[in-house]
């Protein structure tokens, strides 16, 4: 048997279990024998996680969930293989990101992204149930309220399990938010209301998708949202801004006759 490195109690990470990164991060939430899984990651490391799991002793058979935080090829390329290998399991993702998985969206999912010459399969799967802001998945004697938190991605959600949040893409120890892409589906305006939430609630540890877990440090998250809040204003994000204030000084500059300044 492996002995089970716990983040938090009834939390593992199956990065911090190995000890080694595979990816994205992969939860496992439990009680007594009951189990998810939050993300699953790429295809390719599937077959070694849950190796590992059952190794620490947890029942394949007893896999209650499987949740995708969103469509993002990173965080559920995986999910299909997952799913033979826990045919108990539900699948479990936004209205929104189910869209995506299911008509195969290969440009919102980050699965082909010519620019970058990426491009990698995404096998098929079904998402066998959809939750959305305020519904609960309950493990055993433990409950998980869903939140929506778009932004980052089309269909993001986060979820809370009393001090902790499973956050997703929306920020991480550095400081850093998930990609902003319009083809991805990303709402800078969107984004700024997930992050003033979770900087404003009472959760004490963030739970990202990508790095360590750390403590919910509101100067972190407002000098996040005041980047993002200047995003909103700049042509360097293109489409994902709400305007160019440039311009409008521009048309003024134009209607008065005033020409280069120094």
């Amino acid at each position: 048997m492996l002995a089970r490195r716990e983040l938090f109690p009834n939390v593992i990470e199956m990065n911090f279990q190995a000890r080694r990164r595979f990816g994205c991060c992969v939860y496992l939430v439990f009680s007594g024998t009951d189990w998810l899984l939050i993300d699953i990651g790429y295809e390719d490391t599937v077959d070694e996680i849950i190796d590992m799991i059952r190794q620490m002793d947890f029942p394949l058979a007893n896999c209650r969930w499987l949740i995708a935080t969103h469509a993002d090829a990173d965080h559920v390329q995986g999910m299909r293989r997952a799913s033979e290998l826990l045919p108990g399991s539900v699948t479990v993702a936004h209205p929104k990101a189910r869209q995506i998985l299911e008509t195969g969206d290969r440009i919102a999912s980050f699965a082909e992204i010519p620019a970058q010459e990426i491009s990698i399969d995404m096998p098929d799967f079904r998402i066998d149930r959809e939750v959305a802001e305020g519904d609960r998945l309950e493990l055993g004697d433990l409950s998980l309220e869903v939140w929506d938190t778009p932004g980052h991605a089309t269909g993001q959600l986060s979820f809370r399990l009393n001090n902790l949040l499973f956050s997703g893409d929306n920020i991480f120890r550095d400081g850093c938010v998930g990609s902003i892409d319009a083809h991805h589906g990303s709402d800078i305006p969107a984004f700024i209301r997930s992050l003033t939430r979770i900087r404003d609630s009472d959760v004490e540890w963030l739970l990202p998708s990508h790095g360590p877990a750390f403590a919910n440090d509101p100067e972190l998250l407002t000098s996040a949202i005041e980047r993002l809040t200047r995003y909103q204003y700049m042509a360097d994000f293109g489409t994902c801004a709400t305007g160019w204030p440039l311009l409008e000084e521009w048309d003024d500059e134009l209607a008065r006759g005033i020409g280069p300044q120094a």
